[in-house]
């Protein structure tokens, strides 16, 4: 393993065993349910688990009743593709590998079932369950040695992939950049689903540069131009309309989600947010 991955393994392990565990993103749990019965729903119960194809058939609102399983199956999926191969604070790249240990180790932490799937223009990786803290120290160490320049992010093969890779109901949590569209509701439907996009704040507050040359890390493209108050007003609007569809998306879809920033502490962050 590198010097930057033992690092990452290092902070992350200490930050989530030695945390105390009112403060552990261990709390940071889905729905480890199996299937037990239909009934009629009730005032306060969860749209997400309505049967839609029995509520029609009968023409009353049933939903889907589970049991508790005694674990959970923790699926953590990074897109790597070449957007992420930048960073005025820190590189993305290594911030979301950041976020994936911290995940790993709260999982084996609470004694649930982890895995990992790496992603960018095809799949890459894909990790057996386990239960062991190698297995996190592994998955660190080979997102953290993938050459992510030159790959593009196919989020339609992201999803397509997920959808045929993880087929037991899981706490499924995909972490990338997000500029692009997608569309999870199959993967909501089937899943415990927790979207966390990672940005660079440098990205959202462009400032105008003048003529400038730029290199795409993820088409192996240049730019050669002048970024004017006029191209940044363009492409702020696109990166916000960007999130607006995404989020709207993902609420309308029953996704839990966040978004965080190269300069935040990944962990406080979580800790924060993810309850």
């Amino acid at each position: 393993m590198n010097k930057r991955g033992k690092q990452i393994v290092l902070k992350t392990k200490k930050q989530v065993f030695g945390a105390l565990s009112g403060n552990n993103i261990s709390a940071f749990h889905g729905e480890g349910f199996e299937f037990s019965e239909l009934r009629e729903y009730a005032y306060g119960d969860d749209v997400r688990k309505i049967d839609w194809k029995t509520t029609a058939r009968v023409g009353k609102p049933f939903i889907k009743v589970y049991n508790e399983e005694r674990e959970l199956n923790v699926v953590v999926s990074t897109m790597l593709s070449g957007s992420t191969f930048f960073g005025s604070d820190k590189i993305v790249q290594e911030y979301i590998i950041e976020v994936m240990s911290l995940l790993g180790f709260g999982a084996i932490r609470n004694r649930d079932q982890f895995s990992h799937i790496l992603y960018a223009d095809k799949l890459y990786r894909y990790s057996k369950p386990s239960k062991k803290i190698y297995a996190v120290t592994k998955e660190v160490d080979e997102a953290i040695g993938f050459n992510v320049i030159g790959k593009e992010a196919n989020f339609d093969g992201w999803i397509d992939e997920l959808n045929k890779r993880v087929l037991k109901k899981s706490l499924l949590i995909m972490i990338g950049d997000f500029v692009g569209e997608v569309n999870i509701s199959l993967l909501a439907k089937k899943h415990d689903l927790v979207v966390i996009v990672v940005r660079d704040r440098f990205l959202e507050n462009l400032k105008e540069m003048g003529e400038v040359t730029l290199v795409d890390p993820a088409h192996l493209s240049s730019f050669s131009g002048n970024i004017d108050s006029e191209t940044i007003d363009a492409y702020r609007e696109a990166l916000v309309n960007n999130d607006k569809v995404l989020f709207k998306h993902l609420r309308r879809v029953g996704a839990r989600f966040t978004k965080l920033y190269t300069n935040q502490d990944p962990y406080l962050e979580l800790s924060k947010k993810m309850r």
